[in-house]
């Protein structure tokens, strides 16, 4: 049981509990929580508050338990009188009455000091009286415990034990049904994620950039800016790939593509359209062929020179870039991305001319 000292308030004198509700009484309240229980606490709050009616313990509370980390924290709690287990406190797991109850099979006992006086939190509070029960998994895995307490002597109700149990599996089927929902969720984003990426590079792909160029197109209308779009295509990447293999060309990709996230400012967007083929988008103010230029030498130094794979290293002559800009009065992605692969093939054959050592047509 997770428990450190708490200030106590002024004494007060020993009070008889209340009587145990009758047992239509407290399905109807039971009935009534779990209908309009939407989450965890939701759920757990009025079970407290039954539980102390059905114990005559003035202290209880819900766990959960780190075992990798060795410590509990309570999570939820109620405290009606001097006893105070405050929600948020974390304690070692091994100083806990709650690991002493499972592992000697004991759940309840008005005697803490003779049974377990070498829990040092119980000493510090004063804990006379203790009930707890495992809140388990469908797979039998404790996640937590479900307890009551008091700091005086007192007799276990009749049948608490029984609604000990009970409300802990109510508590293990929320907890299990949240954690499916997170699971969930965490699925639907990761497959979110992989529809728009690409799984060699990380990069978004040709979907995630179509979407992407359609939202900056429609901005530019707003804001007036310039959209440029820069087509870069790896030259000689079949060659990378016959001669090393493809587990090097996919490395290699993987590198051009951390090379050019490396050289994009705050708003830029690049992605893998497919292939040997990467965009860069670019918001610009400018668009005349000085903004080209300066777009295209930022992405040529960035993706030229030694490539380092790990076992090889590359010595690359860069890709051939393409830098256009998308024409205000179209609202066509594909269109607009056509015209920047062309101009890439304008680039890919005057580099090829260069080469050869003639001029190109």
């Amino acid at each position: 049981m997770p428990l450190a000292v708490a200030a106590r308030s002024g004494e007060h004198a020993p009070m008889e509990p209340s009587p145990m509700p009758p047992p239509v009484a407290l399905l109807s309240q039971l009935a009534d929580s779990l209908a309009g229980a939407r989450s965890l606490e939701e759920l757990v709050r009025p079970l407290l508050e039954m539980l102390e009616a059905v114990t005559g313990l003035e202290s209880t509370y819900m766990t959960a338990i780190d075992e990798g980390a060795g410590l509990q924290h309570v999570l939820y709690s109620r405290n009606t009188r001097r006893l105070d287990i405050p929600e948020g406190l974390t304690v070692s797991w091994d100083d806990t009455l709650c690991k002493r109850a499972l592992e000697q099979d004991c759940p309840y006992t008005d005697d803490v000091a003779g049974r377990w006086g070498d829990s040092q939190a119980a000493r510090e509070l004063g804990i006379a009286t203790y009930a707890s029960t495992p809140i388990r998994g469908r797979d039998g895995a404790v996640f937590g415990t479900l307890c009551a307490a008091s700091d005086e002597r007192r007799p276990l109700r009749e049948g608490a034990d029984r609604v000990l149990r009970m409300f802990s599996l109510l508590i293990g089927q929320q907890v299990e049904r949240e954690q499916l929902l997170r699971d969930l969720h965490k699925a639907n984003e990761q497959l979110r994620h992989n529809a728009l990426s690409d799984a060699v590079t990380g990069l978004p792909n040709r979907r995630a950039l179509m979407d992407a160029l359609a939202r900056r197109l429609a901005r530019s209308d707003r804001d007036g800016s310039h959209v440029l779009i820069a087509f870069i295509d790896l030259d000689g990447f079949k060659q990378i790939n016959d001669l090393h293999g493809h587990d090097a060309g996919d490395r290699f990709l993987a590198a051009i593509a951390r090379a050019l996230a490396g050289a994009l400012r705050a708003d830029d967007f690049t992605a893998r359209l497919g292939g040997d083929e990467f965009v860069v988008l670019c918001s610009e103010h400018a668009s005349d062929e000085l903004a080209h230029a300066a777009l295209r030498d930022r992405l040529q130094s960035a993706t030229s020179g030694r490539i380092d794979l790990g076992d090889i290293a590359i010595d690359y002559g860069g890709p051939s870039i393409g830098v256009v800009t998308a024409r205000r009065d179209r609202h066509d992605p594909a269109a607009e991305l056509a015209r920047a692969d062309a101009a890439m093939y304008a680039v890919k054959r005057q580099r090829k001319a260069a080469r050869a050592g003639v001029a190109p047509a």
